[in-house]
């Protein structure tokens, strides 16, 4: 899989990641999205990752309390190659001197000595965004993490995290935000355009709008009503969505059968390369057939009309 740089670092990470939400063994409320996966079936999904060129993770603390981490940590201590980690800090709640006395945890969940990526996983802490950039600049002198990425982030907060950050020898790295062919905000609200400004990289979560952008719905509305209610209200799976995303997905389906791909697969493909490289995509997989679709994204390339054509449906 062809690499690229990550933001302003000397990563060249692979334009799609490893979403990991899905290894929390059902432990949290979020976990609900998916089903519970065996730890063969984790352990499947990540070395054929791997084998295909993915070199990188992303995890969370919020993933089921640190679950996600420790299968995570598990797998990659009977695996090769070792591929980059992206963890993610839980401030709702908390204060930022949180990051400093549970950063020894999450190495121990994750076996390893340094953290590649972290990140504040929303903008919620009692801290302000100065004192959580401190907490982190002091986890780079002690080399328990090599860069700092924020999430859900708007731009005036990346703002507020990339000047402190500058100003302390550091650098705002990465913004993981929602962004997908349905939802589009940070085209608008100023965070891509920041992104691109300050060469900061934009980590996109749902990639697929929780499976909206497959088709798999549009084809049989009645599975939507086995979704977790929580899914379905935060990313809109209702049947009248299904009937305003229909022409874009019709769309998929058009481009797919010229290109001999799937909807998912033109939809990932459109999102890696419609901003440049600016845009790394995380989607999760519960099963080997899952994660080989994903692969199978990246081993093609959208004309520049398909993409524009794509890109008309906002």
């Amino acid at each position: 899989m062809e690499l690229r740089r990550f933001g302003g670092t000397e990563l060249k990470l692979s334009p799609l990641g490893l979403g990991t939400w899905q290894f929390s063994n059902n432990v949290g409320i979020g976990a609900r999205f998916w089903k519970d996966l065996s730890y063969e079936k984790m352990k499947e999904i990540v070395q054929f990752s791997l084998d295909q060129g993915i070199n990188w993770l992303d995890t969370a603390e919020a993933y089921g309390n640190g679950t996600s981490e420790k299968n995570i940590g598990k797998i990659l201590s009977e695996l090769e190659p070792k591929p980059y980690l992206a963890d993610k800090w839980w401030p709702f709640m908390r204060s930022a001197k949180s990051i400093g006395q549970t950063i020894d945890q999450r190495l121990e969940l994750l076996q390893i000595n340094q953290i590649s990526l972290h990140q504040i996983h929303h903008p919620t802490s009692f801290s302000s965004i100065e004192k959580q950039m401190d907490q982190m600049c002091q986890l780079i002198q002690k080399n328990k993490i090599q860069y700092v990425g924020v999430s859900n982030f708007s731009a005036n907060q990346m703002k507020k995290a990339e000047k402190y950050l500058r100003n302390a020898g550091a650098q705002l790295v990465s913004n993981q935000v929602r962004y997908n062919l349905i939802d589009r905000r940070i085209e608008d609200n100023g965070v891509l355009a920041l992104a691109k400004e300050l060469n900061v990289a934009i980590i996109a979560y749902s990639p697929l709008h929780q499976g909206l952008l497959t088709g798999k719905y549009h084809d049989n509305p009645q599975q939507l009503k086995q979704l977790f209610w929580l899914k379905k209200f935060q990313y809109g799976l209702t049947e009248k969505n299904l009937k305003k995303t229909q022409l874009l997905v019709d769309h998929l389906v058009e481009l797919g059968q010229k290109h001999q791909k799937t909807p998912a697969q033109i939809a990932l493909n459109w999102l890696i390369n419609v901003q440049g490289e600016t845009i790394f995509a995380i989607p999760g997989a519960s099963s080997l057939g899952q994660v080989k679709q994903n692969v199978a994204a990246t081993n093609f390339r959208l004309s520049q009309s398909e993409i524009s054509s794509l890109s008309g449906f906002k």
